[in-house]
């Protein structure tokens, strides 16, 4: 069940994109922030190998908050970065429903006027 954020998410965003209107810019900024975070997560998770400076978790957690979980969320479970420890773990999980509920209600209040 990890990628049922993910899911979630999606179903999220195509009623946004469908109901709201929501600009394609948005998901493309997701795309991009996530993609960062991915990398972010692979620089960290080579580092942790190679026993050099780290990025710190603030970063990762903050790369999420702005829109870059889905890309974190990834690359914990195809990397196997940051799945065990457990007070990472639910300081992601925080940021993720923050990040999901900031979007929510920022595409609805910057929706589209339904025109009558």
């Amino acid at each position: 069940m990890p990628y049922l954020p993910l899911l979630l998410f999606a179903a999220i965003y195509g009623f946004a994109a469908l109901s709201w209107k929501l600009p394609p810019l948005v998901g493309l900024a997701y795309l991009a922030v996530s993609l960062g975070c991915f990398l972010a997560y692979a620089i960290d998770k080579s580092a942790a190998r190679n026993k050099s400076w780290r990025t710190p978790e603030a970063w990762l957690l903050l790369l999420g908050l702005v829109g870059g979980w889905p890309g974190g969320l990834l690359a914990q479970q195809w990397l196997r970065h940051k799945t065990s420890k457990v007070s990472f773990q639910w300081k992601f999980h925080v940021s993720v429903a923050v990040n999901i509920g900031l979007f929510v209600y920022l595409s609805r209040q910057l929706a589209a006027p339904a025109i009558d």
